[in-house]
């Protein structure tokens, strides 16, 4: 028996149609300049979120059953983890300063969505 959906990071079934969006999302959290700091990056296909990596976990999370494949096998991937955890200073910290959010004194207060 064949599943109906497959990874997004596999390549599609012989005969089924390849037209998809596949995204990712990367989101910083500043709380307090970059004190603390939160790494989100998401990846959505077809307009919904299935796997994002969590920097105050340190991991990926599945967000629905079609990412669990995904993040037990990235999860696994200590090489991976280690650039991805990396993420909060070379992406996150590197450009809220090169942004100069820190001129716009935001003392204890959340830069985020959530």
């Amino acid at each position: 028996m064949s599943s109906l959906c497959a990874s997004p990071y596999s390549p599609p079934p012989k005969g089924r149609e390849t037209h998809f969006l596949f995204q990712r999302k990367a989101e910083c959290c500043f709380v307090n300049g970059t004190q603390r700091v939160r790494f989100l990056d998401r990846n959505i296909y077809d307009q919904q979120e299935f796997l994002h990596f969590d920097s105050d976990l340190g991991k990926f999370v599945a967000v629905t059953e079609f990412g669990k494949v995904d993040a037990d096998k990235l999860n696994g991937d200590k090489q991976w983890l280690q650039i991805m955890r990396a993420q909060v200073d070379r992406f996150c910290r590197h450009n809220y300063e090169a942004f100069n959010f820190r001129e716009a004194k935001r003392e204890e207060r959340i830069i985020c969505r959530r």
